[in-house]
């Protein structure tokens, strides 16, 4: 087994040992470093791979006794950082490492659903552009995951059980003005980072997928805006590679208070919106925002109505 994967997936039943979680918390905290992410992101983490080493009771034991919020009265260890461990100490993988890493497949996510093949799969994320089993679960109950190209009724229904029971313990609240970044925001870290991309000042990763190469060609930014922590890098799916989207969709994960959403952002290419970048699953946020901002730019055009007039 390969020192990645070593790192991102322990490979026995057995628990991990607190020094093994430090590893973790360290090859983070390191990935972060050389992807020019804020210093105190860095050092966060630095700090809870130093309190796992110090811990004298096993994490492992804390977090299969009382989850998550067991590890919260450790030093250093804020609600983020302890649901990254917690979630690798339960399944042996992490996610925020996997993507630190290059390594995202919307796909596999989807195939862990049972009579959920490859090529489902592959179908549902073409036609919905899902990336989490949430947002599969939205479509589900409005109607969208009926429409794709075999599924029928009874199918539908089955994907619907299997998700409710997998999310059962783990369903978020509904998601809030104050849970979700503005559009405008997301919008906003979408055009920078296209522009830092395009002239080449952002750290560069080399994906494991669909890289055989090891070419270090995916633009990675880190940022704080408004409250919230952005990490920003174009898309590397089988369905980007498929379309030749890889320079055009931008995924933008948000976090804020130990919670993170994830959202795609894509240029429109059908409909009234062609051409404009869009939010998807917020495609209507995404009109009145643009809607809105170009009132504004409109109303401060020379010649406009409310244009100040030129100096004399």
């Amino acid at each position: 087994m390969g020192h990645d994967e070593r790192e991102s997936r322990y490979p026995s039943p057995v628990p991990p040992a607190n020094g093994e979680v430090a590893a973790l918390l360290d090859r983070i905290a390191s990935l972060l470093e050389v992807q020019h992410a804020d210093g105190f992101r860095v050092r966060a983490w630095r700090r809870a791979a130093e309190q796992a080493r110090r811990t004298p009771e096993p994490l492992a034991d804390l977090v299969r006794d009382g989850g998550a919020d067991a590890l919260l009265p450790i030093p250093g260890f804020g609600r983020s950082i302890a649901r990254q461990v917690a979630g690798w100490l339960r399944t042996g993988q992490c996610g925020y490492l996997v993507r630190l890493e290059g390594e995202t497949e919307p796909e596999d996510l989807l195939r862990t659903l049972p009579g959920v093949g490859p090529e489902l799969a592959s179908r549902i994320h073409e036609a919905l552009h899902v990336e989490t089993l949430e947002e599969l679960e939205v479509c589900a109950h409005d109607g969208r995951l009926a429409e794709v190209e075999g599924l029928g009724e009874r199918r539908c229904e089955a994907i619907r059980d299997a998700l409710a029971v997998r999310l059962a313990r783990r369903r978020p609240p509904p998601p809030s003005p104050a849970t979700e970044p503005p559009v405008g925001l997301l919008l906003e870290a979408d055009a920078a980072y296209r522009e830092r991309a395009a002239s080449g000042t952002l750290r560069r990763i080399a994906p494991r997928r669909f890289n055989p190469e090891g070419e270090a060609w995916l633009p990675i930014w880190h940022v704080d805006l408004e409250g919230w922590h952005l990490t920003v890098l174009f898309s590397n799916t089988a369905l980007a590679h498929q379309l030749g989207r890889t320079r055009d969709w931008v995924v933008v994960y948000a976090g804020r208070d130990g919670e993170e959403r994830r959202y795609t952002i894509v240029t429109e290419r059908r409909g009234p919106d062609a051409g404009a970048r869009v939010v998807r699953g917020r495609e209507a946020e995404t009109r009145i925002f643009l809607s809105a901002k170009a009132l504004v730019e409109g109303e401060h055009e020379p010649g406009s109505a409310d244009a100040p007039d030129p100096p004399g």
